[in-house]
Parts: C-alpha cells; structure tokens; sequence
C-alpha cells in the first residue's frame, strides 16, 4: 500500500478571495519534504484552511488579473514540481464536517467512489477499499448504510476514501472539530495508521494542536498576512514561541482556560421557558434517535447537551428549538417564551420563531442570508422591526472580531469566521431562548473566550442557552447543566461544578438537570 511520497513547496504564496480587499493568506514560504509530517496552527482567519485547500486544489474562486472584484493569487504552490491541479488524485483532502464526505449511500460504495472515478480497474478497486477500511479500523459490513455511522466513523471512512486512492499527501483540516473524545482517538488512531502503511506526507490544521503533537514532525505558525512567522520541531517551538503561539490563538498544552465556573449564580432557578415531557426525537420520518426525553429549560441558565456522536444531541437541539416536530411526546413553551403564539414551537411561523427562540446551527453556512457580514447581522433584528440594528450590529462585530470583516460576503470568511457570524446574528434579535449546535467549534482560544463570554452575559441577563456541545471547557467556563445523552440506556447528569451522577432510564433519554 506504500505510495511515494508527495513534496509540497509555497513560494512567496498568498490568496485573495473575491470581493475581499485583504489577502486571506499572504508571502508563504514553505516546504514540505516527501514523508514529513506538518502541523500548521495559528490565529482563526489566518489562512491555514486556504492553505490546504491550495495543496488540495480545491480553492472555489478563479483568479482574474482584468477584474478587481475576482480572486487574486501571488508565488507559486506546487505539488511534486507541478500545479495541484495537474495532478490531482496525489493529495487527499479530510475536512471537518464528517458527513460533507459521505457521496453514497452504503460503506463499500463509499470508499470506492474515489477509484472508480479514476479509472482504476474494478478487482483493484475492491481490493483497495477492503485494504483502506481494514487500515482505518472501520470493520464494518461493505452494504451498511453510511447513515448509520457516528462522527468518528464518518471521519475513518473519509480517511478510507483517500486512502483507496493512494495520495502521496494527506491534507487534514480540523478533522476532529466536531467529533466527541472517542471520535477523536479514533481519528488520530486512524491517521497513525494510514501514515504507517502508506508514508504519505501530512499537512494537518487543528486549533488544539495537542491531538497531533504525537504524530508531526514540525510545527508551523502562520500570521494574518504575514506568512510564516516560526517554523521547527514541536518541542523547539513550544518552548521558544509558547507565549506568542497563546496569543495568537493557539491551544497550547498545558496552557488551557482555567477550570470552574466564570459566571455568577443569579438566575439559577430562572423560569422554565421550554418543557420536554416523554420526547421523542427523529432523523426525517423514519429514523428515531431519542425517546423519553424529560428536561427544562430555564432563563438564566445554560444547558449543555453532551454524549458520543451520532446519539443524536443534534436532533434533540433542533426539537427544542421549534425546527423539528417532536416523534412522541410533548415539548411544551411557556406563556414567559410563547407569548400569544401557542405553546408548540413546531407550530411557530418563522417569524414568531425567530422572535422567541434562535438557533445556530452546526454548519453556519447554511443559514446565511445576506451579501455581506454587516447585512447579515441586521437581517433579524430589521425583519422584527427592532430598535437600534445599527448600533446593535456595530457592537457584535466588534465583540466578534468581525469588523475587519464588515462588508466581506458571509461564504468567504474562515469556518471559525463563520461561527461567530452565525452566533452574532442570531443574538442580534435578542430572542429569549437560543440553541447553539457546537458554538465553539473551529475557534482559536482567543475567539473561543470571546464566544463564551458573550454567551455567559447572555444567561446572565436572562436568556437561556441550549448548548450542543463536546467541549468539555465550554461547559466549565459557562458553569453550565448537562444532560447527557447515551444509547446504552444509561444516562448521566449533573452540572460542572461536580461529577455527573449516572441513573438508569431507556435508551435517549435525558433528564431534567438542577444545579
């Protein structure tokens, strides 16, 4: 299964978007030697997932030197002496979002489709993908539906897809941002051992750096515009650079948030403004992920849902928030939430659900709206007719982060970039109920205590938080409830103040949680 090894090489290489007056990413200078193994870290928007992109040639924008609205390229980026483009197939590509890999519909097919789109002949194909799977650990049926797998299993059989097609390097971009703590070891496992069989080159982004320090041979610090700003191995540039790489965002180990709650305790015995009694919650029509469900949530105070990927955390946070009709039982609004519109959020027109309760949801892309960053933050707060959009969207760009980024189209920020931006313009409206899907996500530590503190001065003011999320630090900074969501019938609950307790009920079922 050995492949030889690719050589990557920028040469005074950056990026600009279309549309955007700043470079993305800009005078990159770097090589990479066959086999090595590179993790490139540095501040969200500093350009690192452009970067992987350019290796990966799978950058959406055409430059256009006639038109100074288009994309725009400097130097050189090349991949074993030739344009990514010429060669593609030799650089396999593994983003964040597991299920944006996923083409079809059963395992087999799956890892498969790389090779038949390449031509290689069927025997060796099917050769390939048993050889792949086994590699990535995923024993697992060829015909089981691909639905069916959780996020780490998605992210191996992704790792099996590139692997079926031998590339020469492995380009990993935050792959284990929305996995759960066993989805991750599966992952880095998993890469361990593709890199083993194949001695593939590795070029890997990952904002806590710590999943890979283990497996990379150098460690690369990239700045806004600025290139590359340190560059060696890890230990090296830990020790000479550990302030500046916290600064600029990065999770250094060792160097986390403090533990424990930041939050007073003012409202922890707010009102209940949702009420889950017996709920039942389900993937379309058929695919029930949740039973049983029985939990409050209260003003003033911040639930976390939490347990391994694919339980179905993210079908429970669309439920509550109105965008899911319950499968059996009741989700109940209170007359502080309903306010004249009925008690059945499903019910809601948008309006008024837009109005009571917001949701952000785990890829934020698919809730934007409008063309530019600005526009994007006031659509809400101008459709209800609120007071005061322009100084409200003024202050949550600055919150943010986003002001440099004012009059940029929402689909050419970073994925952290984006996050915020859906998080800022959905707070815009000031609903009294908002449901976060993984809100830190994609965020460096800066951006990340940005996020957390807007979202603590929320409850603190009342509004309460539904926070889907496998960031166990999330859940401290914000002191937050949590009920954890299992399939083996056992479900524990508690708050971050404590350990959680474990009390038997059916299968999906969560509990109501008092701190």
């Amino acid at each position: 299964m050995t492949a030889r090894a690719a050589r990557v090489t920028f040469s005074d290489w950056g990026w600009r978007y279309a549309e955007r007056d700043a470079w993305a990413v800009r005078g990159v200078d770097l090589t990479v030697e066959p086999g090595e193994r590179v993790a490139i870290v540095g501040p969200s928007g500093a350009g690192k997932s452009t970067l992987l992109r350019a290796v990966a040639a799978v950058l959406p924008d055409e430059p256009d030197p006639s038109d100074d609205t288009a994309a725009a390229v400097q130097g050189t980026v090349l991949v074993d002496g030739a344009d990514p483009g010429a060669v593609r197939g030799r650089v396999g590509l593994v983003m964040q979002d597991p299920e944006a890999h996923t083409v079809m519909s059963r395992i087999g097919d799956d890892v498969a489709f790389g090779c038949e789109n390449t031509g290689v002949p069927q025997a060796e194909t099917w050769e390939r993908v048993r050889s792949a799977l086994d590699v990535v650990g995923l024993d697992l049926p060829l015909d089981r539906s691909t639905t069916m797998l959780s996020g780490g299993q998605r992210q191996r059989l992704a790792l099996a897809g590139v692997l079926a097609m031998r590339p020469g390097a492995l380009v990993l971009d935050e792959p284990c941002a929305n996995l759960d703590p066993d989805g991750v070891t599966q992952v880095h496992d998993a890469v361990r051992a593709l890199l083993d069989a194949t001695g593939a080159t590795l070029l890997v982004v990952e904002h806590r750096i710590g999943t890979w320090l283990d497996l990379v041979d150098r460690l690369v610090l990239l700045e806004p515009g600025g290139g590359v700003v340190a560059d060696g191995a890890p230990a090296d540039v830990l020790a000479a650079h550990g302030p500046a790489l916290t600064a600029a965002g990065v999770w250094v180990p060792g160097a986390e948030p403090a533990r424990g709650s930041s939050r007073g305790s003012a409202h922890e015995d707010g009102a209940v403004l949702l009420e889950a009694r017996g709920l039942g919650t389900a993937r379309g029509r058929r695919q029930r992920v949740g039973s049983g469900i029985d939990l409050d949530v209260r003003s003033g105070r911040v639930l976390a849902v939490t347990g391994p990927n694919g339980i179905g955390k993210s079908t429970l946070g669309l439920t509550l928030a109105g965008l899911l009709r319950p499968a059996a039982g009741t989700l109940r609004a209170t007359p502080d939430v309903a306010d004249g519109a009925g008690d059945a959020p499903a019910a809601w027109s948008s309006r008024q659900l837009a109005a009571r309760i917001g949701t952000v949801f785990q890829d934020p892309e698919h809730q934007f709206v409008a063309r530019t960053v600005r526009e994007e933050l006031a659509v809400g707060p101008r459709a209800l007719g609120q007071p005061d959009v322009d100084d409200r969207v003024a202050e949550l760009l600055d919150a943010f982060g986003l002001a440099h980024l004012a009059d940029a189209n929402p689909f050419t920020l970073s994925g952290g970039e984006q996050r915020r931006l859906a998080i800022g313009a959905v707070i815009a409206s000031r609903p009294p109920v908002v449901v976060l899907d993984e809100p830190t996500s994609g965020q460096d530590r800066a951006t990340w205590q940005a996020v957390v503190d807007r979202l603590g001065t929320l409850a603190d003011n009342g509004t309460a938080i539904v926070a889907v999320t496998h960031d166990r630090d999330l859940v401290r900074a914000l002191d937050a409830d949590e009920a954890v969501l299992g399939a083996d019938g056992v479900v524990a609950v508690g708050d971050a103040r404590g350990p959680a307790s474990a009390t038997r009920v059916p299968p999906g079922r969560a509990a109501e949680v008092r701190s």
